[in-house]
């Protein structure tokens, strides 16, 4: 099957569209990158579309009826965004279900150190990184700190222009002929992963003198105590903004894309539609990049206690209508997919794989080898898919994780699928996924959008 890039479809009206669709995503790169900032700025975008939040529905005693908005928070982590549809929601609901966390160095709870008059902060790197990738980059801290008394510190170090920046250094080409000689998962190992924040001593005779300075200058501009890095969650991040690719400016390359070019896209089209047959939900959660573990991971029970709660204020809830409801949906799990790249054909198996410019991606199955760890989707459930997707003219193609045999990955999609809804794989595609900056096609998000919103609507 041939897929045409999508570029040679547009007209003048609908580039600037696309253009449109895609600035307001790279302002989101830019300013949301960590779970938190994410769900902070989700929340102000569902706000200014009319949306309420959950707990003060239940509060005021409120029914909800076709047409509310409401969105439920977890742990300021996660969160999930229903639009009450036509239909009662034990018919089933039309699901986007995205993932907010990427991959990072998150920073100890007894970080800092100094060595060789360097002060350093010791890092635990988070989800699947190729570990020499993040060496001499400009880093930015991002995160959150919480005091005893339970004040609240936010922490963004790096992304403005006068902001200092840091990084983690790298040993030079001179005398690295062993390093060279390591395989690559090995060149930079993990403990090695400490980023360097400061060279000038405190004045005086004081033992780790330029520990003693940082520390001083983290009290005085932040009112930080060493012993506050233990309540705190403090991300490492590439410092910098999205930015336009190409010299056609074609592309975006930024920090975050997988999973934010799916969670923002989903998001987007989630806050457009209007009232809809069954209800319409967008649910976008945390540690995806670790198995989608913990309280705000896709395994928790947020999810399946949102919905619940979101029945019982319809009048519907009953443990048995929570489980219709549940299996009677659909979703799409979307998340990112694996771009074609000629300079590593040989890890790609070409008619199955997807490429930038050609549309959002399907993935019927990911998992590894035998399809180990796989959601599988039903050909019905497919088959329906492409009509939609068809009449809302929006431009797809499907694809594999790469070669059979040689890797594999997986989504929340199983998750999921444990209700006995249908759910499958579709998302954007991306080159260098899982790099310190990724690069996506402008026409693949724009289409994205519009199949997120095409599936809400009909599916």
């Amino acid at each position: 099957m041939e897929r045409k890039n999508c570029f040679t479809y547009y007209d003048e009206s609908e580039k600037l569209q696309l253009e449109n669709t895609c600035n307001l995503y790279m302002d989101f790169l830019s300013r949301c990158k960590t779970e938190r900032e994410c769900v902070k700025e989700i929340i102000a975008m569902a706000e200014k579309a009319g949306y309420k939040d959950l707990d003060s529905v239940i509060s005021s005693g409120e029914k909800l009826q076709c047409g509310d908005k409401i969105y439920s928070v977890c742990m300021k982590k996660a969160v999930a965004l229903f639009r009450i549809g036509k239909k009662g929601i034990t018919d089933g609901m039309n699901i986007l279900g995205a993932h907010i966390d990427s991959p990072r160095l998150d920073i100890k709870q007894n970080p800092v150190f100094e060595d060789g008059e360097l002060a350093f902060l010791d890092t635990h790197y988070y989800g699947g990184i190729k570990k020499y990738q993040w060496v001499t980059l400009p880093l930015a801290l991002h995160g959150t700190v919480v005091k005893k008394d339970g004040s609240v510190i936010d922490i963004n170090i790096g992304e403005d222009e006068k902001d200092p920046v840091f990084c983690v250094t790298d040993l030079l080409i001179h005398l690295a002929q062993e390093q060279m000689e390591k395989k690559g998962a090995r060149v930079v190992e993990g403990e090695d992963l400490n980023i360097l924040i400061g060279n000038e001593p405190v004045k005086g005779d004081e033992k780790e003198a330029v520990k003693a300075n940082v520390l001083k200058l983290l009290k005085e501009k932040y009112n930080i105590e060493e012993e506050d890095f233990v309540s705190a969650e403090i991300e490492a991040v590439p410092a910098g903004k999205a930015r336009e690719a190409g010299l056609d400016r074609s592309m975006i390359i930024s920090y975050g894309q997988d999973d934010r070019v799916c969670a923002f896209t989903s998001l987007k089209a989630m806050l457009e539609i209007e009232e809809s047959e069954k209800t319409a939900c967008c649910l976008l959660v945390d540690k995806e990049e670790i198995g989608s573990v913990g309280a705000t991971g896709m395994q928790s029970r947020f999810f399946e206690n949102t919905v619940a709660e979101v029945m019982a204020l319809t009048g519907e809830y009953t443990e048995l209508n929570l489980r219709r409801a549940l299996k009677n949906s659909r979703m799409l799990s979307s998340d990112v997919s694996s771009a074609y790249d000629p300079a590593y054909a040989s890890a790609f198996e070409k008619k199955n794989v997807a490429f930038l410019s050609h549309g959002m991606v399907f993935n019927k199955f990911t998992g590894a080898r035998g399809k180990s760890g796989s959601n599988d989707a039903n050909a019905e459930y497919l088959a329906d898919l492409r009509r939609i997707m068809d009449e809302n003219n929006v431009h797809y193609q499907t694809a594999e994780l790469g070669r059979v045999d040689l890797g594999g990955g997986g989504t929340i999609a199983y998750i999921l699928a444990l209700y006995g809804m249908e759910v499958i794989d579709s998302g954007v595609a991306v080159l260098s996924m899982h790099a310190p900056w990724e690069v996506t096609s402008k026409a693949d998000v724009y289409e994205a959008e519009k199949g997120y919103k095409a599936f809400l609507i009909n599916a």
